[in-house]
């Protein structure tokens, strides 16, 4: 049985952590958290495994996803962290670029729909980094696809993610970019037949409200959540995530 994931998010923008809200990327501000007082990735990645022994990290690397200047020595950084496995989202576009990521000790590439050009890309990570490091991010904002990919643009998202297992993916990340820095809370209806659609790992980022919607999911049968503006303001306390990770 998969044990149950709780992993916190870092978005770096300007190569510092910065709070994301509502993929209102022109607004996000250094991040201000409870957790460390500091805006640098290593030490806060530090801090959050050394206090929950939790050992994943959810990477957004917004320099690479808005400008194309991914963090490469900051990734080299963090990735020197012991015991660290680092799931990272570099706004992959073509094929070529996921070569650029393959050579580095990554747990997981994260392929976001936003990102990608079309869906052979998708074809194309799973052969060079293979389905156990390959996730795809079903970008969404207020439960619509975000996409480039225009045979998918329109379709509502659980046709997509149909098409998406039919690949050969195992893995799938639920982003809302609506619901991410807001604690909406809840699982929405669309989730839950994602759920009972897709035969593979779920997990979902955006709208963690608190403890008990993460155990809302795990009720549920999905994989994990990324957590980030509840750890941070201090809602998810530390201490109650290393008691649900060790259990």
């Amino acid at each position: 049985m998969i044990k149950f994931k709780i992993i916190p998010v870092i978005d770096i923008l300007n190569s510092e952590a910065v709070h994301a809200i509502k993929g209102e990327r022109d607004k996000y501000k250094p991040l201000k958290s409870v957790v460390v007082k500091s805006t640098e990735p290593v030490e806060i990645i530090t801090k959050i495994k050394n206090d929950t022994l939790i050992h994943e990290v959810y990477i957004a690397d917004l320099d690479a996803i808005l400008k194309r200047e991914p963090n490469y020595s900051l990734f080299a950084k963090i990735l020197k962290i012991p015991d660290i496995k680092v799931l990272i989202d570099p706004g992959i576009i073509f094929a070529k670029n996921i070569s650029e990521y393959s050579d580095y000790g990554l747990d997981s590439l994260i392929l976001g729909l936003e990102t990608i050009e079309n869906l052979s890309v998708i074809s194309d990570c799973l052969e060079i980094m293979g389905t156990h490091k390959t996730i795809v991010s079903i970008d969404m904002y207020k439960e619509a696809i975000i996409t480039n990919v225009k045979e998918i643009r329109n379709q509502h998202p659980t046709e997509t993610i149909k098409r998406i297992e039919e690949l050969g993916v195992k893995k799938i990340i639920l982003l809302d970019l609506y619901k991410v820095g807001q604690k909406i809370g809840g699982i929405p209806p669309l989730y839950l037949k994602i759920r009972e659609q897709f035969n593979g790992q779920i997990l979902v980022g955006g709208g963690i409200k608190d403890i008990r919607d993460i155990e809302m999911y795990k009720h549920h049968n999905f994989s994990g959540v990324l957590v980030g503006t509840a750890l941070h303001d201090g809602t998810i306390e530390l201490e109650k995530l290393r008691k649900i990770n060790i259990n």
